[in-house]
């Protein structure tokens, strides 16, 4: 019987764990991939406070080994439910089952797909939902960015440092992202600007070739060659799993306020799969601190 069981270890999960230690409470952490979460897959983190330049992969290390420091446990299996009952909580894996008096959703979000014919056979083979960790294969080659967000203005910048050539393509005549980031995306000579247009279809032989880009505007469809494609258009709340317990928005985001409560007494929530205004590394963070300071008062009072 564990005090805090938190699921996720991203900067959510994982701020969670150190103030929930730092609480003198028992904590296990579950997490079915890796620790980091999506900030693993970002090269340089500029927007946190005291740290003006550091790499998603060294930030979610030290968050990990701090956690670790204090004593909480990781154990790298999915969360696939939660039972709720005689005064616990019992965390169902795809291999065990873990009991605690309190929860903690730190699950984040999966990216979105586009939804085109051949999307999934061609992932690896062209079609890459993660720069940083593909980037490298395109070095000198022709690749593409569909999006309109940070993550797109982010990985259009790195893929711009690797590529020959970099096209980034976008719904809407105006970003989404930090307007920095466009400016210094228009200042580079290898990146191509697309607006108002979607990526319609993906052609290829054993690997991805080209892309059909359409015009919302006027219907005109334009092929642009390529070697890869990198989609950055959102993400996927990773809540599924327990929506017969906590309430979901439209959206399938935990509905919850700044106090990270939510609709079930003694689960909580914490990150990007909250429903928030605001999705970034300190808010994050904050939401981590919330829910675990949250969840040490639940277990108080009870």
């Amino acid at each position: 019987m564990y005090d805090i069981i938190i699921i996720g270890a991203g900067p959510a999960g994982m701020t969670a764990a150190i103030y929930a230690r730092r609480a003198a409470r028992s904590v296990l952490v579950l997490e079915a991939v890796n620790y980091g979460g999506q900030i693993l897959n970002t090269p340089d983190i500029e927007n946190y406070p005291a740290e003006a330049h550091i790499s998603g992969y060294d930030f979610s290390a030290k968050l990990y080994e701090q956690a670790k420091g204090l004593g909480a446990e990781f154990i790298f299996e999915k969360a696939v439910g939660i039972e709720n009952g005689n005064g616990k909580k019992t965390v169902v894996t795809v291999k065990n089952s873990y009991e605690a008096k309190a929860v903690i959703l730190a699950t984040g979000s999966a990216s979105r797909k586009l939804g085109l014919e051949d999307e999934e056979k061609l992932v690896g083979k062209g079609v890459s939902y993660c720069a940083t960790c593909d980037g490298n294969f395109y070095r000198k080659k022709v690749v593409a960015v569909v999006g309109g967000g940070n993550t797109a203005l982010e990985d259009a910048l790195y893929l711009s440092d690797l590529a020959e050539k970099v096209y980034l393509i976008h719904r809407r005549d105006s970003f989404r992202g930090e307007e920095a980031n466009v400016s210094r995306l228009a200042a580079r000579d290898n990146v191509e600007f697309i607006y108002n247009s979607n990526v319609t279809k993906l052609i290829s032989d054993k690997r991805l070739r080209a892309v059909e880009v359409t015009n919302k505007i006027d219907g005109s469809v334009r092929t642009v060659e390529l070697n890869g494609l990198f989609v950055a258009v959102g993400r996927i709340p990773e809540n599924r799993n327990f929506a017969d317990l906590v309430r979901l928005d439209d959206a399938g985001y935990v509905q919850a306020g700044e106090d990270c409560h939510t609709s079930c007494d003694g689960i909580f929530v914490a990150g990007d799969n909250r429903t928030k205004t605001l999705r970034q590394l300190v808010t994050a963070a904050a939401d981590g601190a919330m829910a675990a300071t949250e969840a040490v008062k639940y277990i108080s009072n009870n």
